[in-house]
């Protein structure tokens, strides 16, 4: 199967001339690329978000197997004031959304908090208070907290005007690290079993590789080089973006040398301890491209989990649980697209045309939920390829001795043909279990479909096959890790590839400061070359959208209380 050139618009994969040839996918089962984190799966939250605790919408999240929850949310958490649950500025806050109402939620979830002390505009004491009340006070035992949200967002590259607020007379990386040391310090000194997070800027991304005037060197070198034995992981946002929705769904490809561009900075300046040193994708959605809740979105979020999971990192968090949009929808490969962040309905209004019904799961929600159809925590993920990018694969090994393998359709127009094959592990003859998702469906699918070495994939599809080993066939030995593989080319950066989702949103020209207006407190939405202001409301934007107030964090698409 050749791959077809793209459309204009949505892109396509469209089979060449000719029958279109079987892909090839092969499975090594004996070979480990190591264990499923235990709190992988991830999902943003917010104080803007009055319905995360609503029990339809905990039921939802606990169902798509979702083990940690992000809080506060965003760059609003550069902001927030967790004793008083105020913004720094007097910003809107909705009720119900207090540090003890968002831990209820998690635990109602059963997923792991992950909190994002306030950089922007608090302090290290202000931090280590939070720490005390968590996990000394409450028992809480929250174990991951991020130093701030997207910091090289300050201001300090570009046009100083930047969309994540930062108080600090210097805004430069070198004072970010010695903060961030000293943010460290004092919350460890409260409880010595906290992980800390130093946030990067994302390998290959604006602003990565920059410098600005008066720096010896890029933000990532010279945080770590101050900051590097003080702290547990690192943290990057992945929006990777795309012109068309085929562009979208070729970005996993990429992930490979992310991945090995932050393990270089770690070893070079986390010493000893560079080998525990994780890496979190604490923000990743399909921002920057045609697709936000529609098939190709849906299809994205599997395969991005998946392949940073391979890659090593530890937690992945999507944004967002609920989001909104105050921009009209738009016809993705025939399905409508409602622009929104979310992974459930919001039920906003704008152009003329709403949502589906509050809590309506996006197709986004879908993809994400088909992840426990192909692995829990635990399971190991073993090595597996695919003969054509047009098909994605991803196996694990189930503590049960069975196989399962996820295989995703990224043609829009065609089905696909594979042939599977299989090292390490024979599985049994006759009908498979698969556990389906495809465009326009509104669940989750199990049939007997196909065989263990042929299967029929529709259009814009995700399909797990749950395999058992043959009869007789003695249960394999535990994966071996795989040998260190030729390191992938780390990346560089590269203009025009967005580095965050304030730059997704807006459509600003990467490597170029963001535009401004003089234009007043409202903010336009977010077309290419839009230009954009704050508001002076609590580091939200407000935007007067179809009648409906759309509030949204700094440079973010905002929560919906209502």
């Amino acid at each position: 199967m050749a791959v077809l050139a793209a459309s204009a618009g949505v892109g396509a994969l469209a089979p060449g001339a000719g029958a279109a040839a079987t892909v090839g996918i092969s499975v090594d089962a004996g070979t480990s690329l190591g264990t499923v984190p235990s709190s992988g799966v991830g999902l943003n939250t917010g104080v803007g978000d009055e319905h995360m605790g609503d029990a339809k919408v905990t039921s939802l999240m606990k169902a798509a197997g979702v083990r940690q929850l992000r809080y506060p949310g965003g760059s609003g958490a550069d902001d927030f004031h967790w004793k008083t649950h105020t913004m720094g500025n007097g910003g809107w806050i909705v009720p119900n959304t207090d540090f003890d109402r968002f831990m209820a939620t998690a635990k109602k979830v059963g997923a792991q908090p992950i909190l994002t002390a306030n950089y922007g505009s608090g302090t290290p004491q202000e931090a280590a208070d939070w720490v005390k009340y968590a996990n000394v006070d409450k028992g809480y035992g929250v174990k991951y907290w991020e130093i701030g949200n997207e910091v090289y967002g300050n201001g300090h590259y570009g046009d100083g005007k930047g969309w994540e607020t930062d108080n600090h007379a210097d805004k430069s990386p070198k004072a970010y690290g010695k903060n961030l040391v000293a943010y460290s310090k004092a919350m460890k000194a409260v409880d010595p079993k906290v992980k800390i997070g130093a946030v990067l800027t994302t390998p290959g991304f604006w602003p990565d590789a920059e410098k600005a005037p008066g720096d010896t060197a890029d933000w990532n070198n010279t945080v770590l080089s101050i900051a590097g034995s003080s702290i547990d992981f690192v943290i990057v946002h992945w929006y990777p973006g795309g012109k068309t929705t085929a562009d979208l769904l070729n970005t996993p490809s990429q992930i490979a040398g992310a991945r090995s561009s932050l393990r270089s900075l770690i070893a070079k300046y986390a010493g000893s301890n560079a080998a525990s040193v994780e890496i979190a994708v604490t923000e990743t959605d399909a921002v920057g491209s045609p697709a936000l809740t529609s098939q190709a979105a849906a299809l994205f979020a599997p395969d991005t989990y998946m392949t940073w999971f391979e890659q090593g990192a530890t937690h992945v968090d999507w944004w967002n649980l609920h989001n909104g949009s105050g921009e009209a929808p738009t016809t993705v490969h025939g399905e409508t697209d409602y622009q929104d962040g979310g992974i459930l309905s919001a039920g906003t209004c704008a152009g003329g045309k709403c949502e589906p019904p509050r809590e309506t799961p996006f197709p986004t929600y879908w993809g994400i939920r088909s992840l426990t159809a192909l692995a829990k925590p635990g399971d190991t993920m073993v090595k597996s390829s695919s003969g054509n990018s047009s098909v994605a694969v991803h196996a694990v090994r189930s503590s049960n001795g069975g196989l399962n393998v996820m295989l995703i359709n990224k043609s829009p127009k065609d089905a696909a043909q594979v042939s599977l094959s299989y090292a390490g592990f024979t599985p049994a003859a006759g009908a498979v279990t698969t556990v389906s998702y495809g465009k326009g469906d509104t669940s989750l699918t199990t049939a007997k479909r196909g065989t263990a070495v042929a299967q029929t994939l529709p259009p814009y599809s995700i399909t797990t096959l749950q395999l058992k080993p043959a009869s007789g066939t003695a249960v394999a030995d535990r994966p071996t890790p795989a040998s260190t593989p030729t390191a992938a080319t780390p990346v560089v950066s590269a203009a025009g590839k967005i580095g965050s989702r304030a730059q997704g949103e807006i459509g600003a020209p990467v490597g170029q400061p963001t535009p401004s207006s003089t234009s007043g407190d409202l903010a336009s939405t977010g077309a290419s070359n839009t230009v954009v202001t704050y508001s002076a409301l609590g580091g939200l934007l407000v935007i007067a959208a179809g009648g409906v107030l759309v509030l949204r964090g700094r440079r973010r698409r905002g929560l919906h209380g209502k």
